[in-house]
């Protein structure tokens, strides 16, 4: 399994990947809920690189990694997905960042404040990965 130092996804002039196919990066401490996010994303085309934490997810952007899709824990060790989600936004990334937890409704504001377009309860479902997909389709 890599991790995110080995991605190999350019992003020049910090522009999504339009007309290609779609990246996301999945960025979660548990593997099995990694396996599982992947698993549903590829079931649509979707191509995926994974993290294991938020730092991982910064370290591979400032590297030049750029992503369509984001999938962001928030409970992670190193940096959560709140810390990660604000320091993405601060350096400008354009993606769509879900915050995607088992924590309560009490945590979803501060997360969803540091910059998330959409948050949902973990796991994902075909239905929820579907819509996000589908987003993509409608802004193309």
């Amino acid at each position: 399994m890599s991790s995110c130092y080995d991605i190999n996804v350019s992003c020049s002039n910090k522009n999504l990947n339009i007309g290609k196919k779609l990246k996301a990066l999945i960025v979660d401490d548990d593997r099995v809920v990694r396996m599982v996010h992947k698993g549903l994303l590829k079931k649509f085309g979707v191509e995926t690189h994974e993290a294991k934490n938020g730092e991982e997810a910064v370290l591979a952007h400032r590297a030049g990694a750029c992503f369509d899709l984001i999938l962001m824990d928030l409970d992670m060790p190193v940096m959560n997905g709140r810390q990660a989600t604000q320091e993405l936004r601060d350096m400008d990334v354009v993606s769509l960042i879900v915050g995607v937890t088992s924590t309560g409704e009490e945590e979803k504001e501060a997360f969803m404040n540091a910059g998330l377009d959409y948050y949902y309860q973990k796991p994902l479902t075909v239905d929820v990965v579907r819509l996000l997909v589908e987003k993509f389709k409608d802004d193309a």
